[in-house]
C-alpha cells in the first residue's frame, strides 16, 4: 500500500479500522511472499524474522494521520509496537471494533491472543539478549561493555577493578596486541569474573578489510599539512608513497587496499581520519588518484600514516572476512562468546563466518554485525535475517565510521532505525564508538558526552572504549544507566513518581 492510498486524517473508529486492516494485509502478504514455510533461520529467531518482514512492510507506510487518529482516541499511537506489530494492530481492532472477530491475529499458538502475542515478543527479545551478552545486571537493563587495553592481559586487578565497577562484557579487539596477550586477557577476565560470582562475556573482533593510510605519508615527518583546496595523490603503491616526492610534485599518501584505487570515479568522496578530513576524486588511473580537499579544520591540518579512509560513494566488493580474519578465528572461536564481523556489507560475508564457525565446530560463537558502513545499513534486514541462522547474533551500531560514510547530520537518525530494526528482529543491539570518550581520555565528561550516555540506554549494551580513567567512566555510564533505567525503557517512556517538585 502506497502513502498515497493512506486517509488523511481518519476519525471514527470506522476509519481507523479500515485503514488498520490495509496494513494488517500489507503485513501478511509481505510474510506469505518473504517468510518460507521452512524457515532458514535458528528456531529461536523464526518469531522474530516473521516480525521484522511484518514490521518493514507495515514501514513502509506514512502512519501518521493514523496515528493522530488513534491518539484522539485515548488509544496507542503503534509508536511502541516494534517488537510486536502485527499484534499490537490486532489488539487496536478488537478495541475499536469488539464485535468483529475477523481477522485477528493468528500467530503459532492458535491459543495465543494479541496481549499474550505482545508480552511473548518482549520476552524473545529478553532471552535473546540474555543468550547473547549475559544476564541482565541488577538495577538496569543496558549491559556495559569495555575495550581491554594492553594492561589487561598485565594486571588482573586492573580487570578485577572494571568488573566491580559494573563492567559486564569485554571486548578484545584483534586489530591491536597479540596472541599470547589475548589469552593473558581471556584468562583475567574468566578467572576474575568467577572469583567476583559474575559472568562476563568476551566478544573478539575481527579487524576486517583494513582500509588506511600507508605506513608513512610524504612530506615532513611523514605527515602531509593540508587545508581546504589543497591537492594531493593517493597512490597503492606503499614503498613509493614513503618516499620524498620530486621537488614540485603534489605530496602523496599510500592506501592499504589498492582495490579502491581500482574502482574510485572523478565526483566521489574520499574521508579520511575519521571525517576529519574530506576530498573528491579529481582524476583515477595507473593505481593512483588527485584528489582535492574539499573539508578541514581552519587553518589546515596534518594527515599521518595509519589513519582510515573511508569512500562512501565507491562500490568496493571487499571480502570479508578477510585471510587474517580467517588465521585469527580458530583462537576467537575457542575463547570467546561473541566475535564481532568488521565492515559487513552483505548476507554472504555472514554465510561465510558461520561456514567458518560451523568447520571449527563453533556453532555457539554468536555473531556480533559491526554495522558501519553505508552499504551495510542500506542491506540491514538480509545482513540480519543471514546472521539469524544462528541462535546467537546481536547487532553493533559502529558509529564512527557510520558516521562518517552517511554524514554527520544523518548520524541521529540512522541510528534510530537500527535500534527499531533490530527490536522488530527481538536481537539486542550494542551502542558504540566515543561514549564518554573525554571522560575515558582526560579524566572530565562533557555535557554532550552525559547525554549520549543516557541515550545508550535504549540499547541492550553501551560500549566504552580504553582510556586513563576508563575505570571512572564505567562509575558513571553505570549511575547514568540506573538512574534512565527507571525513566524509559527502549522507546517507552516510564512514569515514575516525581520528586524533585514536591515534599
Amino acid at each position: 500500500m502506497a502513502a498515497s492510498d493512506m486517509p488523511r486524517e481518519p476519525q471514527s473508529p470506522a476509519e481507523l479500522s479500515a485503514v488498520l486492516r490495509k496494513l494488517r494485509e500489507a503485513m501478511l502478504d509481505a510474510e506469505r511472499r518473504d517468510v518460507p514455510d521452512e524457515p532458514r533461520v535458528d528456531p529461536v529467531h523464526h518469531e522474530g524474522a516473521r516480525n521484522l518482514v511484518h514490521y518493514l512492510a507495515f514501514r513502509k507506510n506514512d502512519v501518521r494521520p493514523l496515528q493522530q487518529g488513534l491518539v484522539r482516541l485515548g488509544l496507542s499511537s503503534l509508536g511502541r509496537s516494534e517488537a510486536h506489530i502485527l499484534p499490537s494492530v490486532d489488539q487496536l481492532l478488537s478495541l475499536l471494533d469488539p464485535h468483529d472477530s475477523s481477522g485477528r491475529f493468528s500467530p503459532g499458538d492458535a491459543s495465543s491472543d494479541p496481549a499474550s502475542a505482545i508480552d511473548e515478543a518482549q520476552d524473545r527479545l529478553r532471552a535473546n539478549t540474555d543468550r547473547a551478552l549475559g544476564p541482565r545486571p541488577a538495577g538496569r537493563r543496558t549491559r556495559i561493555m569495555v575495550t581491554m587495553p594492553t594492561e589487561a592481559a598485565r594486571k588482573p586487578e586492573f580487570v578485577r577493578e572494571l568488573l566491580k565497577r559494573g563492567m559486564d562484557c569485554a571486548r578484545i579487539n584483534t586489530a591491536h596486541d597479540n596472541e599470547a596477550a589475548w589469552k593473558a586477557m581471556v584468562h583475567n577476565i574468566r578467572s576474575e569474573a568467577e572469583a567476583a560470582g559474575r559472568e562476563c562475556r568476551i566478544l573478539m573482533d575481527l579487524p576486517g578489510p583494513k582500509l588506511r593510510t600507508g605506513p608513512q605519508p610524504s612530506g615532513k615527518a611523514g605527515k602531509i599539512n593540508l587545508q581546504v583546496g589543497d591537492h594531493l595523490i593517493l597512490m597503492a603503491d606503499l614503498e613509493a608513497a614513503a618516499k620524498p616526492p620530486p621537488a614540485g610534485s603534489l605530496p602523496y599518501v599510500g592506501c592499504t587496499l589498492p582495490d579502491v584505487l581500482e574502482r574510485l570515479r572523478p565526483g566521489e568522496r574520499v574521508w579520511f581520519d575519521d571525517g576529519k578530513i574530506g576530498a573528491e576524486a579529481i582524476k583515477v588511473g595507473g593505481g593512483e588518484a588527485e584528489l582535492e580537499v574539499t573539508a578541514a579544520p581552519r587553518g589546515g591540518t596534518r594527515l599521518r600514516g595509519e589513519k582510515g579512509i573511508n569512500v562512501p560513494d565507491t562500490d568496493l566488493h571487499l571480502s570479508s572476512p578477510t585471510p587474517d580474519d580467517l588465521a585469527n578465528l580458530p583462537f576467537v572461536a575457542a575463547n570467546a562468546d561473541l566475535v564481532g564481523m568488521s565492515y559487513v556489507q552483505r548476507p554472504a560475508d555472514v554465510h561465510r563466518l558461520h561456514e567458518e564457525l560451523r568447520r571449527l565446530g563453533a556453532e555457539h560463537v554468536g555473531v556480533v554485525l559491526k554495522i558501519e558502513s553505508a552499504k551495510a545499513f542500506a542491506r540491514l534486514p538480509s545482513i540480519v535475517l543471514a546472521a539469524m541462522e544462528y541462535p546467537v547474533a546481536a547487532v553493533m551500531i559502529a558509529r564512527g565510521d557510520l558516521a562518517v560514510e552517511i554524514g554527520w547530520e544523518r548520524m541521529a537518525e540512522v541510528q534510530e532505525e537500527i535500534l527499531w530494526l533490530a527490536e522488530a528482529a527481538h536481537i539486542p543491539v550494542i551502542w558504540a564508538t566515543q561514549m564518554l570518550a573525554s571522560l575515558a581520555k582526560t579524566g572530565l565528561p562533557s555535557r554532550a558526552e552525559i547525554t549520549d550516555a543516557a541515550m545508550s540506554g535504549r540499547a541492550e549494551c553501551a560500549m566504552l572504549n580504553k582510556g586513563p580513567y576508563i575505570g571512572e567512566a564505567v562509575s558513571t555510564l553505570d549511575d547514568i544507566l540506573r538512574r534512565m533505567s527507571t525513566h524509559q525503557d527502549k522507546k517507552a517512556s516510564l512514569l515514575r513518581g516525581l520528586r524533585a517538585w514536591y515534599t
